[in-house]
Parts: structure tokens; sequence; C-alpha cells
């Protein structure tokens, strides 16, 4: 039989590290297997095509209502399995396509096109709000979320490429 193994508090921080940034990338992820699977189906735009007084959409084409309740729904259902309640899941999924629309709206009213790279915009607020929503309910000190908002930032690039390469996403970014 096998001992089991003693964790450490920095062993704890880590898992725990993980599985948040695992609920961030279901959360930011399932919109895209969503649009892959049922293409134009139900991708009713969030903003309802309304523009500013720039002229520009207010969010653009990209963030729909299936999207958002896909990231919510996804996020629920995944929530446990991660040892998080699915409230939790819920509350990360609804903050991450919060902070993908502020991300959307900052990059519009810049003048960048729909989908456009905007490296650490596109990552900071869909990471940065949920981790932060989940702050007091799930008692996470500071440290934890900005070392996992941080890891988010790094990582998502590489992945976002190597779901492009693998026909998940459009852009490779």
């Amino acid at each position: 039989m096998i001992p089991p193994i003693a964790m450490t508090p920095a062993m704890d921080a880590l898992w725990l590290g993980l599985r948040l940034l695992l609920l961030l990338t279901l959360a930011n992820f399932s919109p895209i297997v969503a649009r892959r699977y049922l293409r134009e189906r139900w991708a009713a735009p969030l903003d309802g095509g309304l523009r500013c007084r720039d002229g520009r959409p207010l969010l653009g084409p990209s963030k729909t209502w299936r999207g958002l309740i896909v990231a919510v729904a996804v996020s629920a259902l995944g929530a446990p399995l991660l040892g998080f309640p699915w409230q939790a899941g819920a509350l990360a999924g609804a903050a991450a396509m919060a902070g993908d629309a502020l991300a959307s709206f900052i990059k519009r009213r810049r003048g960048l096109a729909s989908s456009a790279r905007a490296f650490v915009l596109d990552q900071l607020p869909e990471s940065l709000l949920p981790l932060w929503a989940l702050q007091l309910p799930l008692q996470l000190p500071i440290s934890q979320v900005l070392g996992v908002c941080l890891a988010f930032v790094l990582l998502e690039p590489p992945v976002a490429k190597l779901a492009h390469r693998w026909g998940w996403r459009e852009q490779p970014y």
C-alpha cells in the first residue's frame, strides 16, 4: 500500500492555483468550443448591435449570449470536479465573460477590430475579474489571485496558438 503524500502549505497553494487556472480555462475556452460546434446558432451579440458615439460597436459580434451562457454553465458543471462549489464556477464563468466584454469594449474604443490581438488586455480582465470575485467566497490570499492571474496571462497565448493549430480557434491568439 502506498502511503498518502503529505501536502505542505506550498504544495496546497500550488494545487489550488492549478485548479483555479483550470476553472479559468473552462470559463474562457468553452465559448470557443461552442462556436466551433454550433457555428452561428444562438450567436446573438450581447450588445444587440449597438454602436457608441464614436460609431464603433459597443462590444462587437464575437461577444454573444451563447458564449456567456455556455461559460457560466460549463464552469458551474466543472467546478465540483475541481473541488469548488458549483456557485463558484458559475460566478467565475460570469466574471470571466464580464472581463472579456470589458476588454472588447476597450479594444473597440481604441479602434481595434473584433478579435484583434492585444496582449495583456486580452488576458488580464478575463482572469483578474473572476479571481477577484472568488477571493472572498474561497478565501483566496491576494498572492494566490495575482499568481494565478499572472500564470493565465503568460500561458494563454501559447495555449491559444496550440488551439488554433488543432482547429479549435479561428485566430492563433
